[in-house]
């Protein structure tokens, strides 16, 4: 978990996920394999696409804003469920999933550019209601500070702390440390899909890709192979991560103020439970402090407890998910 405030590569990407027996092998979801395709290429301009997943009706839309380095296929369990009262889109960001690769550095304000974009060149009907997990609620925070107008309220799933220097004097350094050393694995993987060579790895780069995952199709293990064995993808990562290693030593800006836009956070209560005890109580710390000052950013806002979840709350707690969704859009009402 300590990857969470670097870059979720340590346990996410570089880590192989542990053999299934065959006895004890699960059967892949059918339902996921609308993964193993692109759902809408949008052009945001400069040759570039992203892609779009949309579903359900109503108004006002959802558009889903995915963690550090996922993409639209976290929201699978989420997005179901708010299609039963909305018109609800996923994308994936630029080099992830099936979007086209964008301009470096692929830092806040570029990926905020890019949702702008991605909402008009889609005609997608604003306000919005934006809902962010992890790295994607500051994306969509920074939308609503530059586009306050086309936000009708912010749904946020377990914001990341921020400033955690402040709890731990020695944390700023070791998370250095350890960033340096995971993006000198991730540049070699870079350099192997540049070379071609993740298709058959030689061994120096074979933690570079989960193998196929029992619970998914074989279609769908395929794409997400393919698409993480392109350039773009690991180039997103590293420029992600090192524009991150200086966004969460900041504290909340205090300068940022929603108004009264409606803003739900949901907070798990096992966020850090799998991190290292000299981090868990300074980064549990910085967690709490930074939902509090995001929270008093509005003057309509609401921290939500989720018990027995981790920090993806959207898999473990999709229908929190959507009842906080609901909540924001009640609280719109409310004079």
């Amino acid at each position: 978990m300590s990857g969470l405030i670097r870059t979720g590569l340590v346990a996410s990407l570089l880590s192989l996920t542990p053999l299934v027996h065959a006895a004890d092998k699960p059967q892949p979801d059918p339902a996921l394999d609308v993964y193993a395709k692109p759902g809408e290429l949008v052009s945001v301009g400069k040759d570039r696409r992203l892609n779009l997943r949309c579903s359900g009706k109503g108004s006002p839309t959802v558009l889903l804003e995915s963690g550090n380095n996922a993409d639209s296929m976290t929201w699978h369990k989420v997005q179901p469920e708010l299609a039963r009262f909305a018109r609800v889109c996923a994308y994936d960001r630029a080099g992830t999933g099936f979007s086209d690769g964008g301009p470096l550095p692929r830092n806040l304000e570029v990926n905020t550019e890019d949702l702008f974009a991605l909402i008009r060149a889609a005609h997608i009907a604003t306000p919005v209601v934006l809902v962010g997990h992890s790295y994607g609620t500051n994306v969509v925070r920074r939308f609503a500070d530059l586009h306050a107008a086309d936000v009708a309220a912010l749904v946020l799933v377990d914001p990341p702390p921020q400033n955690v220097g402040e709890f731990s004097s020695g944390f700023e350094t070791a998370d250095d440390e350890e960033r340096q050393a995971m993006l000198t694995k991730v540049r070699q993987c870079e350099k192997g899909a540049e070379e071609g060579k993740l298709d058959s790895p030689p061994p120096e780069l074979k933690d570079c890709l989960r193998p196929p995952n029992p619970e998914f199709s074989a279609a769908l293990n395929a794409a997400q192979h393919k698409n993480k064995t392109r350039p773009a993808f690991w180039q997103t990562i590293i420029s992600l991560s090192e524009a991150n290693s200086v966004l969460y030593k900041r504290p909340v800006a205090q300068s940022e103020s929603h108004g009264a836009t409606p803003l739900v956070i949901l907070q798990p209560d096992a966020a850090f439970a799998d991190a290292p005890p000299e981090i868990q109580k300074p980064m549990e710390q910085a967690r709490l402090k930074t939902q509090q000052a995001i929270a008093a950013t509005s003057t309509r806002s609401k921290i939500v407890p989720v018990a027995h979840s981790s920090h993806d709350v959207q898999l473990d707690h999709p229908d929190a998910v959507a009842e906080a969704v609901r909540t924001a859009i009640s609280m719109r009402a409310q004079p």
